[in-house]
């Protein structure tokens, strides 16, 4: 029954321990992990572990799930800064400014290049108006800058170059910074590491950690890769949730997943959730569509026939 010693929410307003209420010169503190009961001191707190524990990992685990299968509002990466139209999860239709660690689609870069030729203009950013680097050396100079204010795009992006010049331990160490500061690519691209066991030793659970992590972020790349991992591990109906997330940020191979899983699983998903995923599939592509973004790519296409 509720009273006057529980919130709103149904937190409990006294220490779980001593029973001491809430008061102006009392602060009670939630416990960190199932988020439901308080203390009102640390000694409070230790004393009453052991009646806690059981209770509070199976809340712990209840609270995590929920996170985790909640469908995210929009994708990790969120809306171009200049046209405030969603970006796409294809990573040719946009591009990091080193200057400012801004992702800017396509079809805003192209315009902005096609204005600059046209009016005879320095190339700049079409957000910051930084003068556009002119080598490797420069993009990592402007991203040195970002790291320094602790920018976790520009982290995520020099952990990459490391990567790919072979230095995976420093890939790790900028992934690891990035993913500190909340970066749902740095998780996605730490698993990886972790997965492969490349500048750190192998290890599936914190591969997963981050894998879970990325997802909740809105990564759609992670989230398709735990529904592999729950379907290598006979949980169907985890990787099937998972599937549909995925689908709905507009990732191919999630609803492609679901697809034989309609045909083929028996039940696994129903017809509802199934048409549900199709239309949210459809709606996030759709979403990041425009005039200038297909332009942008009838430009590249023109430019790959001229090289061919």
């Amino acid at each position: 029954m509720s009273t006057n010693l529980e919130s709103e929410n149904g937190l409990i307003m006294y220490c779980a321990s001593c029973g001491i209420a809430g008061a102006d010169d009392i602060n009670l503190r939630t416990c960190t992990a199932c988020k439901f009961v308080r203390y009102c001191s640390v000694k409070c707190q230790k004393e009453h572990r052991p009646k806690h524990k059981k209770e509070c990992k199976k809340r712990a685990a209840e609270i995590h799930e929920e996170i985790l299968f909640k469908q995210p509002e929009c994708g990790d990466l969120g809306d171009c800064p200049i046209c405030c139209i969603p970006l796409s999860i294809d990573a040719q239709k946009s591009i990091l400014m080193a200057c400012c660690c801004k992702m800017v689609c396509v079809g805003c870069n192209i315009a902005n290049q096609k204005r600059e030729v046209q009016e005879s203009m320095e190339n700049k950013c079409p957000f910051c108006r930084h003068p556009a680097p002119y080598n490797e050396k420069e993009v990592k100079i402007n991203l040195m800058r970002r790291i320094e204010v602790n920018d976790p795009a520009a982290m995520r992006q020099m952990g990459q170059f490391c990567y790919y010049e072979g230095d995976h331990r420093g890939a790790f160490e900028y992934f690891s910074k990035g993913a500190e500061l909340g970066n749902a690519g740095a998780h996605y691209l730490l698993s990886s590491l972790y997965d492969k066991g490349e500048g750190v030793k192998k290890d599936e659970k914190k591969e997963v950690f981050h894998l879970e992590q990325a997802a909740i972020g809105g990564n759609p790349f992670a989230r398709n890769n735990l529904a592999n991992f729950e379907t290598l591990n006979g949980r169907h109906d985890r990787a099937v949730k998972h599937c549909i997330i995925a689908a709905k940020l507009g990732h191919d191979d999630a609803l492609e997943s679901l697809k034989l899983s309609y045909a083929y699983g028996k039940g696994l998903i129903s017809k509802e959730d199934f048409a549900a995923a199709l239309r949210g599939h459809q709606a996030a592509v759709n979403a990041t569509k425009s005039p200038a973004r297909e332009a942008a790519e009838a430009f590249y296409q023109r430019q790959e026939k001229q090289q061919s």
